[in-house]
């Protein structure tokens, strides 16, 4: 069994250097197939912190009388905290409010001075709720809409003012996360079929040589195995290659997408994961090319 596997990795070797010119071609097409494969993982990363920061600007506020009691509120914000829908409640009490007023109006003196002169502060405390889920939100307005709660407030939450504009969002990080799988799946299925007729094409111009391996009595496995073996190399070596390509591209790439999707440094994420992608690459470009040639050599056993 070891002599017919150290034949196997040896002929696996030989075909690898003797065919220069394929086993080239095949580094190459593995290559581009594999920076598709890493591409795809990048463009993961990106359509996650897309939808993300779509769904960070979304939120309902809830504003409180201004003779609702601070405990009151909070116990309020504790029930919303409880929430399975809920990821986090934000309290901003008056003072908060007025401070915060200022500084959004600190150019504007008519504004400054006019707040300067009232006696009292006239902003009402408020809680800002955020949804796990963009399509939660009108289950936790029915819920400050209670009459519980309802009667604490000045008005409804603000769900039903911008409810069209949250439902739209809520399409749009749905979009994102589905054209996402769907690109994935379609790329990598192609990437993996043009894998598969490079090998194939390979493994056609040696036909001859598989002809008179199995005249000679050669067994399945030991026609079958180098060249199993000589697309685990192929995929291999394109693993390699195409992180060394990817790894300039991300780092060009990577302040052109932070412009347009906030505290995303993609070329940071790919350096930090770095070992596991080169792992995932790895695999993929090992399956991909040693299944190639295990199905690509198949038609001439039959024979």
């Amino acid at each position: 069994m070891f002599t017919v596997v150290s034949r196997i990795f040896q002929f696996g070797f030989k075909n690898f250097w003797r065919n220069g010119w394929l086993s080239t071609a095949t580094v190459a097409i593995m290559t581009l197939a594999l920076l598709v494969f890493v591409s795809l993982i990048m463009f993961g990363v990106v359509t996650d912190r897309a939808a993300a920061s779509i769904q960070d600007k979304i939120d309902i506020s809830a504003y409180f009388s201004t003779n609702t009691s601070e405990d009151q509120i909070l116990n309020i914000k504790q029930s919303l905290e409880g929430l399975p829908e809920v990821q986090s409640v934000q309290y901003i009490s008056r003072d908060q409010a007025l401070e915060i007023f200022k500084q959004n109006h600190a150019n504007d003196p008519t504004v400054s001075q006019a707040i300067n002169e009232l006696n009292t502060n006239p902003l009402e405390a408020s809680l800002n709720v955020k949804a796990k889920d963009p399509s939660q939100y009108a289950a936790i307005a029915q819920h400050l809409s209670s009459p519980d709660i309802a009667q604490y407030l000045d008005g409804q939450p603000s769900y039903y003012d911008n409810q069209s504009v949250i439902d739209r969002l809520a399409k749009i990080v749905k979009g994102v996360e589905t054209g996402g799988l769907v690109v994935t799946f379609f790329l990598a299925l192609i990437a993996g079929l043009v894998v598969f007729n490079t090998v194939r094409l390979a493994i056609y111009s040696n036909r001859d040589e598989i002809g008179v391996m199995r005249v000679v009595g050669a067994s399945n496995s030991l026609v079958r195995g180098p060249y199993v073996v000589e697309g685990m190399i192929c995929g291999t070596i394109a693993a390699v290659i195409s992180l060394i390509i990817a790894a300039p591209v991300l780092y060009v790439v990577s302040p052109y997408l932070n412009i347009f999707i906030p505290n995303l440094n993609i070329f940071e994420y790919f350096s930090a994961h770095i070992v596991r992608l080169f792992v995932y690459e790895l695999l993929f470009g090992i399956i991909i090319g040693a299944f190639s040639g295990f199905i690509a050599v198949k038609r001439y056993l039959k024979n």
